[in-house]
This record gives structure tokens, C-alpha cells and sequence, in this order.
């Protein structure tokens, strides 16, 4: 990984973790709303609700989930999460452009994929299931961490594949920007997901991305 990404140790197997590190920048903002509207548009031609469960990547992701003891039909991985919105007819709400590219990039690949603010992380990470007993104060509320996977860092519990910490959540005056993708290895996606972000940048280059990578 480059010196501008962070260090990860994994404790859980099957995972590979695609990292970005991205300035924000003003503009674009057409151009971002038009990708949106083809995006979801091309996953509603390729998927369904009812064929979604049977989707490679979307059932490897449900099977790493029930490894460390989630259910995932209880606790959405946020990627289907959202592709269920859209497959149900639903558009994807404009939120800010960090998070709007973070969201087409999940349905893209249908894989959780999440952005922080790096200024509200501190390196080295470390990829763990969740313990009886560990909550995060998350951007649905206070969150039941036990069996989830998750992301810690010096500070404690950030992130996750379903919901992440309000700690890191990204605001109006976020410009620095630290994005992850949660991939499968039973589907090697790694070398796709990279090709997508630069794809989606290079239609609506909302950032400049500086640094590109993997950690397993």
C-alpha cells in the first residue's frame, strides 16, 4: 500500500480491503447527479430484487458476514442495503459528493464500501469481528458491534460494513477524505473496484484521488 494509506492488520479471513485517499474539490456536481441517474439505471437492468440474494459478490459478501456470526438478512451489509432501494424504484437521495460517489461505487460493485473523514482517524487499523458487549455510537444510534466485522483504530471502533461511527462521518467541510471498500476474496473483485472508482472519477471528478490500494 502506499505511504499515504493506512496500515491494516486483518484478523479475519476472506476480506480484502480496497483503500483511496482522495482530496474533495468544488464543481462537477452535474456531472455527478447524471452518473448517479446511469448507474442506478444499469443496475436495475442487470438485477432484481428477487435475483439479488443469487448475485456472486452479494452472496459472498452474506457469507462472510454469517462467518463471524452475523446474519445478514437481520444486519444489511450497507451495499444491499442500498441496491434494495434501488431496485424497489427508489433514487438515491443527493447527500454530499464524497458520500454520493462512496454510494455509487457500492452499487456498482455491489460490495459495502464507506468514507470517513481522515482527519477523525488515527492509523495503524486493524480488521476484527465484533465482541459481546462492544456498541458504537454509529450513524443509526447506538450499535451492537458483537459478531459484526469492523474496523478499529488507536481511538477504538469506526466503521463497519453495515453502518459506521459518527466519529468519521463525512460533512459539508470535509475535503479529506479517506474511502473503503470491504471486498470478498472468494470473487476477486480487487482489480475491478480500482478500475470503477477511477471510471466513476473520471465522469464526475468531484476529487482528486492521490493514493490507490489493498490491504488482506
Amino acid at each position: 500500500m502506499s505511504e499515504s494509506l493506512p496500515r491494516v492488520r486483518h484478523e479475519l479471513p476472506g476480506w480484502q480491503l480496497l483503500w483511496a485517499h482522495l482530496t474533495m474539490q468544488d464543481g462537477a456536481g452535474e456531472a455527478l447527479g447524471a452518473l448517479g441517474r446511469r448507474t442506478q439505471a444499469d443496475v436495475r437492468s442487470r438485477w432484481t430484487l428477487e435475483t439479488l440474494a443469487q448475485q456472486p459478490t452479494v452472496a459472498a459478501v452474506r457469507a462472510l458476514f454469517r462467518q463471524t456470526g452475523c446474519d445478514p438478512t437481520r444486519y444489511r451489509p450497507s451495499s444491499e442495503a442500498l441496491l434494495r432501494r434501488v431496485l424497489r424504484g427508489d433514487d438515491l437521495p443527493a447527500i454530499l459528493p464524497a458520500v454520493d460517489l462512496n454510494n455509487l461505487l457500492s452499487i456498482e460493485l455491489a460490495v459495502p464500501s464507506c468514507v470517513m473523514d481522515a482527519r477523525h482517524v488515527a492509523p495503524p487499523f486493524v480488521l476484527r469481528a465484533g465482541r459481546p458487549g462492544e456498541r458504537m455510537l454509529s450513524m443509526r444510534g447506538d450499535f451492537d458491534l458483537d459478531g459484526k466485522p469492523l474496523l478499529e483504530d488507536g481511538r477504538g471502533v469506526f466503521g463497519t460494513p453495515i453502518t459506521d461511527s459518527e466519529r468519521v462521518k463525512v460533512q459539508a467541510d470535509s475535503s479529506d477524505i479517506l474511502l473503503v471498500a470491504y471486498l470478498p476474496v472468494a470473487v476477486g473483485v480487487a482489480g475491478e473496484a480500482r478500475a470503477c472508482l477511477e471510471r466513476l472519477l473520471a465522469a464526475a471528478p468531484v476529487g482528486v484521488l492521490h493514493a490507490v490500494g489493498t490491504s488482506d
